[in-house]
């Protein structure tokens, strides 16, 4: 069971990677078309939401050992949970950048 959800979470990074360099070839002021909306609505925000969940979960194990080392565990908190709920939340349906 733990090996699928392995697979599951690298699967979700990749495609929210794959996704995010995809978008950005494209010219900032075209609109997106409706199959961008849809596989943005369906697909990506969902993987997007799962890798939030998994970043935060990650975090919260990540903190006790960035105090033991003396570190702040923002940098942390930046790259496992904030940009990736900024990446599900806040940009525009069918836009990846």
């Amino acid at each position: 069971m733990r090996r699928w959800i392995a697979v599951l979470f690298a699967a979700a990074l990749s495609l929210s990677v794959t996704t995010a360099s995809a978008g950005s070839a494209s010219a900032p002021h075209e609109e997106p078309s409706a199959g961008a909306i849809t596989f943005d609505l369906l697909i990506v925000r969902p993987l997007g939401l799962v890798t939030t969940v998994a970043g935060a979960g990650l975090f919260v194990l990540s903190v006790p050992f960035s105090a033991i080392q003396g570190k702040s565990p923002l940098d942390a908190a930046d790259t496992l949970v904030v940009k990736p709920a900024q990446f599900t939340f806040t940009r525009p349906l069918g836009e990846s950048d």
